[in-house]
């Protein structure tokens, strides 16, 4: 049913895509609310609010969802097809790129670098193509996996409230680092630490999956020896292995501006463009593919045993 539930979920969400930023207004308010009534500047303060915040609301989804189980097959496949589409998606991102790669295909640069602005928030007014088709395949990459992949693997794990779980985690992470706070800030410390623990298993199990579904070698062989120079090490292990399973050079300084911050090379090969584009868009889709497949085998020998 596990499957079922996701094939469900991706095709509604591509047929009816969500208005995520609905969800993420609920989220900021629900994130605020609980920062206005716990925070007083300790550590043990962000714990509380980040225990009321997500793992409560996790542990009330766990509680339906063994409910669902137990009453009805039926029920417990909407729920899992509920949550999946409140918490996983391609849409989330995918418009955002199609919409910067049929640009740049159309040689619109000013186009492509005012989506990319609206995308991820970057004054890409200065920047050529490959760097645009660089920072794109990049937010890709690390899209997919916080999008697609790491609550796909939660899910498979534990359900709906593993989905639920990670959405909040994620959110919690960001919203509380984002707050305008220094980043050693005490209250949102221990958000930022667990959500590092709960996306370590799927950010490797991401780059991994890139590894197979591209060029191998290539991939491990970036992952083991760039990975480690990126600014944030998530992304670097993801970034790293996607741009050695694509064969494309991927970080390095953006039009000598450091507004960006330091950005080592990351993969091999030729630099950024947007045939490569189109190449992230098949890594994408081969390693979802290859996730599904995996599910069903193992739903098929969970059957047979």
């Amino acid at each position: 049913m596990t499957i079922l539930a996701i094939i469900l979920a991706l095709t509604i969400e591509q047929f009816r895509p969500l208005a995520i930023s609905r969800i993420n207004d609920v989220l900021a308010q629900w994130s605020r609310l609980l920062e206005n009534r716990f925070n007083a500047g300790q550590h043990s303060h962000g714990v509380a609010a980040w225990l009321v915040g997500v793992a409560l609301p996790s542990v009330l989804v766990l509680v339906v969802q063994a409910l669902a189980a137990w009453s009805n097959w039926l029920l417990a496949l909407l729920l899992d097809v509920a949550v999946l589409y409140l918490t996983m998606g391609f849409r989330q991102f995918s418009h955002h790129y199609t919409a910067i790669h049929v640009a740049l295909r159309s040689g619109e640069i000013g186009q492509a670098r005012q989506l990319l602005y609206q995308w991820c928030g970057i004054d890409a007014e200065r920047l050529g193509s490959g760097e645009v088709a660089r920072l794109a395949i990049e937010e890709a990459l690390v899209a997919s996996h916080r999008h697609v992949f790491a609550p796909l693997i939660l899910f498979a794990l534990f359900g709906p409230a593993g989905a639920v779980f990670y959405r909040l985690a994620r959110h919690f992470a960001q919203a509380w680092a984002e707050r305008g706070g220094a980043p050693d800030d005490a209250f949102g410390e221990f958000a930022r630490r667990a959500f590092a623990i709960i996306d370590w298993l799927p950010v490797r199990m991401t780059a991994a999956s890139f590894a197979i579904v591209g060029n191998f070698e290539d991939a491990v062989f970036c992952w083991r020896t760039q990975a480690a120079r990126w600014r944030e090490e998530a992304s670097g292990i993801l970034l790293a292995s996607g741009a050695g399973a694509l064969g494309v050079r991927l970080g390095m300084p953006i039009g000598g501006d450091d507004r960006f911050g330091d950005r080592p090379e990351l993969g091999v090969g030729d630099d950024a463009d947007a045939d490569f584009m189109q190449s992230a868009v098949g890594l994408v889709w081969r390693t979802l593919v290859m996730a599904l497949l995996l599910l069903t085998l193992l739903g098929i020998a969970s059957w047979a045993g």
